[in-house]
């Protein structure tokens, strides 16, 4: 899941990197809704509820954006992509950007013609084995069959963690996350790999059985996850980007979905700007002035995000708190 492998992405990167980039705003204003490419089936990320609703933070983040653009969080049209053909569709349009669990690389950023506007989960990659093996470290899994998706980032990090450590292993490589899932709950494979965060909803969704499962304590990787666009379309990168940083901003500020309209004719600079009373900021953005009230108003905050779909997979908020807190989610000033 966290990524494309780098044998054959600089191939496909060089007419993306190329092309002049295109109007995406406009484009998405004529059309009148976001595409947004996102799994469409990892709970917590992006999956769709009992009546068939598209949640998760990935999905959230996509409303965020139609929230600042059309001050409406539904008019988003969510495209679900695999882990292969995920930056084809962003480098040809056929998507507006993409929220899949995508890991923030130099590669892709320089090859692939993308731009990350921002890291909405800070992960890493794990292991997960069926709690009877008995097997408590990744250093214990010598001479393992190991599950994983081909073309990725966990693909390479496992191979560089396991030659590092002079283990022996069997990668198990199969193509899609459902299964992979599959294979490991049927014993094909003596462990699971993938971001830490896909492992532990996929734990949550096996319910009474969640116990079954065991997340190993090594985290081999830094990964972290975001939207991507385009390169070079920079009025769109901007809106990506602060919109992301107004739901920070609003949780610094203590501003919720709930209580946003208490702050309507709050004397704080700060907030003032927030709200679109002062500062043109919405204008700069080519966006409403109450682009960030909107996106607040109809998404939440990031901390009413993360609480609405990452709490309840078991997921500590740990270095995705606000720096205020310890964490490494850090919004430049709104001014």
């Amino acid at each position: 899941m966290a990524g494309l492998a780098l044998a054959g992405a600089a191939s496909a990167a060089a007419p993306a990197a190329a092309q002049q980039a295109a109007d995406t705003v406009a484009a998405i204003r004529a059309r009148g809704y976001l595409l947004c490419g996102i799994a469409g089936q990892v709970p917590g990320f992006s999956a769709p509820d009992s009546r068939g609703e598209m949640r998760g933070l990935d999905a959230d983040s996509c409303r965020t954006v139609a929230s600042a653009i059309f001050g409406d969080a539904n008019k988003v049209r969510f495209v679900a992509t695999t882990s292969q053909n995920r930056f084809t569709a962003l480098q040809s349009g056929e998507i507006d950007m993409l929220v899949r669990n995508t890991t923030w690389t130099l590669t892709r950023e320089a090859s692939l013609g993308f731009e990350f506007a921002t890291v909405n989960f800070y992960d890493g990659q794990g292991f997960m084995v069926k709690a009877s093996s008995g097997v408590t470290s990744a250093r214990q899994l010598a001479g393992a069959s190991i599950c994983v998706q081909p073309g990725t980032t966990t693909e390479l990090n496992m191979a560089d963690y396991f030659r590092a450590q002079n283990i022996a292993f069997t990668p198990v490589v199969i193509e899609t996350v459902e299964e992979v899932q599959k294979a490991f709950i049927s014993g094909r494979c003596d462990a699971y790999t993938t971001d830490a965060s896909s492992l532990a909803s996929f734990r949550m969704t096996q319910g009474a059985n969640a116990n079954q499962y065991l997340l190993l304590p090594e985290i081999i990787s830094k990964e972290p996850l975001g939207a991507v666009v385009r390169k070079g379309d920079w009025k769109f990168f901007d809106i990506v980007r602060w919109a992301h940083f107004a739901q920070l901003t609003a949780e610094e500020l203590g501003i919720t979905s709930q209580n946003i309209g208490t702050f309507t004719d709050s004397n704080n600079p700060d907030v003032q700007r927030f709200m679109g009373r002062t500062g043109d900021l919405g204008k700069m953005l080519g966006l409403a002035p109450e682009w960030a009230v909107n996106v607040v108003t109809q998404v939440g905050n990031f901390g009413e995000m993360w609480e609405r779909n990452i709490t309840p997979m078991g997921v500590q908020r740990g270095i995705n708190n606000l720096w205020t807190k310890g964490g490494l989610q850090y919004a430049p000033p709104l001014r």
